[in-house]
């Protein structure tokens, strides 16, 4: 994680402690944990937006079909190639 190892970690937990104070810790825990849950939500709303946008506009179902077609014949052939 980011090259931090335990001996960092609590450093970082040491400091965290005497800057905020142990009885304002978990209030900063729990904000952090609400932020990175509706963080992960944004991010699930995208990819849903972006599988419906797919979907919807015309065209571009069958360009991910083709390209999907693609992407299989040039496995084939790399395969080929390999066993030549």
């Amino acid at each position: 994680m980011f090259g931090l190892g335990t001996p960092e970690l609590i450093v970082i937990l040491g400091i965290a402690v005497l800057v905020f104070g142990g009885k304002k810790l978990p209030e900063i825990g729990s904000g952090l944990g609400k932020a990175i849950g509706s963080f992960k939500s944004g991010l699930n709303d995208i990819e849903e937006s972006g599988k419906s946008i797919i979907e919807d506009v015309p065209g571009v179902k069958e360009v991910s079909a083709v390209k999907a077609k693609v992407d299989t014949l040039k496995n084939v052939t790399n395969i080929s190639k390999i066993l030549k």
